[in-house]
């Protein structure tokens, strides 16, 4: 009788032998199994698999770090270096008169420094929130026009429009909407930055870079 021979081509073969083993550990009060190698395992590897690195990117979940990020996002995907077709600059596309309130008056500097525009955004926040306080605690957890009101939608809004736009949409319960030069609106702001924590931003009437 001839025997067959199975030819198998040159490459990556794994193969466990597992044994299952009673434990009599237990678990929330339930005793459990494990599937644990036998100590004959044999693993064969193709000679020159190269090694590869596993990274694990930490979740920003709703934190303030998620809610810049997603406002840079929608302003200009993030980038650092662009001024759009108004003269509005970098990754949070300040207005010139908005940099000056922060004495910053050299834009090509601005354009440059990522570090300048992520404390500028902070500082922003941070005088929004000040000049807003009263239209927070009177309006976050309310509805208008089917929008639910939060803290970071407000400071988003801010961010688009203003303190004083805000102020005005809210005060006028939705009636009075600022719409900007591309027609994104308030109303689009308060929904879409909803819901982050926005706990590390404090309320600074006159915020320092």
């Amino acid at each position: 009788m001839k025997k067959k021979f199975i030819l198998i081509p040159l490459s990556v073969i794994l193969f466990f032998a597992f044994t299952r083993l009673n434990s009599q550990d237990t678990y929330q009060g339930k005793k459990v199994e494990f599937n644990l190698p036998e100590a004959n395992t044999i693993a064969t590897v193709k000679k020159g698999l190269t090694t590869f690195e596993i990274y694990f990117t930490p979740s920003v979940g709703n934190s303030f770090i998620a809610f810049k990020e997603a406002v840079a996002f929608k302003e200009s995907r993030g980038k650092y270096h662009i001024v759009n077709s108004l003269g509005y600059l970098g990754k949070y596309q300040f207005g010139k008169t908005t940099l000056k309130h922060f004495n910053i008056h050299d834009t090509k500097e601005f354009l440059n420094n990522p570090e300048l525009q992520e404390k500028a955004f902070i500082a922003l926040c941070e005088r929004n929130k000040w000049r807003l306080e009263k239209e927070i605690e009177r309006n976050v957890g309310k509805k208008i026009n089917g929008i639910e009101i939060t803290e970071s939608g407000i400071l988003a809004a801010a961010h688009l429009a203003g303190a004083g736009g805000v102020k005005k949409y809210l005060r006028s319960n939705g009636k009075n909407a600022f719409t900007d030069a591309f027609g994104t609106s308030i109303q689009y702001y308060l929904k879409k930055f909803a819901g982050y924590d926005m706990s590390f931003v404090r309320p600074i009437e006159q915020p320092t870079i």
